[in-house]
C-alpha cells in the first residue's frame, strides 16, 4: 500500500498497482488542471487540482463501499466489481480538460466518454487489471452513455453519481476548504453511516438521515451562489467559451486538440494559432481583465429572447446585433447564460416509501424551483478596453440601448 497525504482526508491509502496508475501520463495531466478553472482569480486559494479531487473521491468511495458491504451489499457485490468501482472513483476525471464543466454547450465529447476511452487504452488497461479490477467494467461505470445490463455495474453507477455520491461529498468539502468559505462543508462520516445499500436503487435512506441530503442540496446551492457562479467567475468562463466557440467554428482549432491538455497547455495552444479577435478574451482572462457587466436580469423561461440565448449560434447573432448598436466589435461583447441545473433528488426514503423530493423535506418542488431561478442570471458584459474609450454619458446611453434591445427591439 502507498499513502497519499491529503489536507482534507489526511492519509489516503492506495494499493501499489493503483498508485502506479497515478504516475501515468494521463493521470499526471490532472495535476495541471485546476478543479475550479478561473475561480482562483476570485478566490486565490482555489488552486486545487483535478488530481487532488480524484484522490479524495477514491477515499470517500472506499469508506462508502466498506459501509455498504457491512450493511448487506456483499450479497450482490463481487470482489472484482468492488475493485472496479474503486478504480472508477479514482479515474473518473481522466477525460477532463480545462474548463470542461463550463464548456458543455460546445461541440465537444463529454469527459466521461473520454475517460472510458483512456481507461481501455494502454498502459492503464493493464495496470488496472493488476489491481483485480475489470477495465471494461471500470469504463462502463464511468461512461454511462454506454448501454449496460449488468446489475452490479448499474449499482456502482448509481453509487458514483447521485445526490450523496463520493464525487459530490469530496468536491463540496474540498472546494469550500480551498476557497475559504464554510458553505460546502459536509458531515461526511455521518452521511456514509446513514446510507443503506439497495441493489436496484444504489443507496436509500430513512427519514432520520434526510438532514444529510438537505445539507448537501443547500450546500450545493450556496456554493453555486458564492463560488461556482460568482459573477466574475461566470464572466471569465464566458470569455474563454467565446474564444473556443469561435476557434472551433472557424476551424482554427480542432476539438481533439483540447482533449489531452492541461490549463497551461490550453493557453499555449491558443497562442500557437493564427490570430483572431476573440483570442483577446482568453488573454484578458489570464490578466484578470474581466469584461464589465452592463446589464443583468433573471432568466425567464417565458421570454423568447432568453430561450434563444441558450442556443450558442443564436447567442452569437444577438451579440453581433447589440455590438452594432453600441458601436463595438463583436469580440468585445458577450452574453452569459448559466446552464440549467437541478437540485432535485430521487433518493428513496425507505420509511416514507417515496422519493426525497416528494417526502416531508422542506425541499419542496416549489423551493427547488426558487433555488434554480434565483441563481440563473443573464449577463451582458463588454471589454474594459471599449469602456475606457467612452465617457460616462456614452456608457449610460449604451446601457439604455442594451435595455431597449432586451425589452423592446427583439420582441417587435
Amino acid at each position: 500500500m502507498q499513502a497519499v497525504r491529503d489536507p482534507l482526508w489526511k492519509h489516503i491509502f492506495l494499493p501499489d498497482a493503483l498508485y502506479e496508475a497515478t504516475n501515468t501520463k494521463d493521470f499526471l495531466r490532472l495535476h495541471g488542471i485546476k478543479q475550479l478553472g478561473p475561480s482562483y482569480l476570485v478566490y486565490p486559494g482555489a488552486t486545487h487540482t483535478r488530481a487532488a479531487h480524484s484522490f479524495g473521491v477514491y477515499e470517500v468511495a472506499s469508506r462508502l463501499i466498506k459501509n455498504l458491504i457491512q450493511k448487506g451489499a456483499r450479497n450482490w457485490v463481487s470482489r472484482e466489481g468492488m475493485q472496479s468501482f474503486l478504480a472508477a472513483s479514482l479515474f473518473h476525471d481522466l477525460g477532463h480538460f480545462p474548463y470542461t464543466h463550463s464548456l458543455k454547450e460546445l461541440p465537444l465529447l463529454d469527459h466521461e466518454v473520454l475517460t472510458g476511452e483512456i481507461i481501455l487504452k494502454e498502459p492503464l488497461r493493464s495496470i488496472i487489471g493488476k489491481t483485480g479490477a475489470n477495465p471494461e467494467q471500470v469504463a462502463a461505470i464511468v461512461d454511462t452513455s454506454k448501454d449496460c445490463s449488468d446489475v452490479e455495474t448499474l449499482f456502482y453507477r448509481k453509487l458514483l453519481s447521485g445526490v450523496l455520491d463520493p464525487d459530490k461529498l469530496d468536491y463540496l468539502n474540498r472546494d469550500a476548504f480551498y476557497c475559504g468559505v464554510p458553505y460546502g462543508i459536509q458531515d461526511t462520516e455521518f452521511v456514509l453511516a446513514k446510507l443503506i445499500p439497495h441493489k436496484e436503487r444504489g443507496i436509500i435512506i430513512d427519514s432520520s438521515a434526510m438532514l444529510s441530503c438537505e445539507n448537501v442540496l443547500f450546500s450545493k446551492y450556496l456554493m453555486y451562489k458564492a463560488v461556482y457562479w460568482h459573477k466574475n467567475v461566470r464572466i471569465a468562463t464566458a470569455m474563454m467559451k467565446k474564444t473556443l466557440y469561435t476557434a472551433l467554428k472557424e476551424g482554427i482549432l480542432q476539438a481533439k486538440e483540447l482533449y489531452s491538455i492541461d490549463d497551461q497547455g490550453l493557453y499555449s495552444l491558443l497562442e500557437s494559432k493564427t490570430y483572431f479577435d476573440e483570442l483577446e478574451c482568453a488573454d484578458a482572462v489570464q490578466n484578470k481583465a474581466f469584461f464589465k457587466v452592463l446589464y443583468e436580469c433573471p432568466y425567464n423561461e417565458s421570454h423568447k429572447l432568453h430561450r434563444d440565448l441558450e442556443d450558442l449560434e443564436k447567442r452569437e447573432k444577438i451579440e453581433k446585433e447589440i455590438a452594432e448598436k453600441i458601436g463595438c466589435k463583436a469580440a468585445q461583447i458577450l452574453i452569459d447564460v448559466p446552464e440549467r441545473i437541478s437540485f432535485e433528488s430521487d433518493l428513496y426514503i425507505r420509511d416514507e416509501k417515496t422519493s426525497f423530493s416528494k417526502s416531508s423535506t422542506v425541499f419542496s418542488e416549489h423551493t427547488v424551483e426558487r433555488f434554480t431561478t434565483s441563481l440563473r442570471k443573464i449577463r451582458l458584459a463588454v471589454s474594459p478596453l471599449f469602456l475606457s474609450q467612452k465617457t460616462d454619458k456614452e456608457t449610460e446611453k449604451n446601457i439604455k440601448l442594451i435595455e431597449e434591445f432586451f425589452f423592446l427591439d427583439y420582441n417587435t
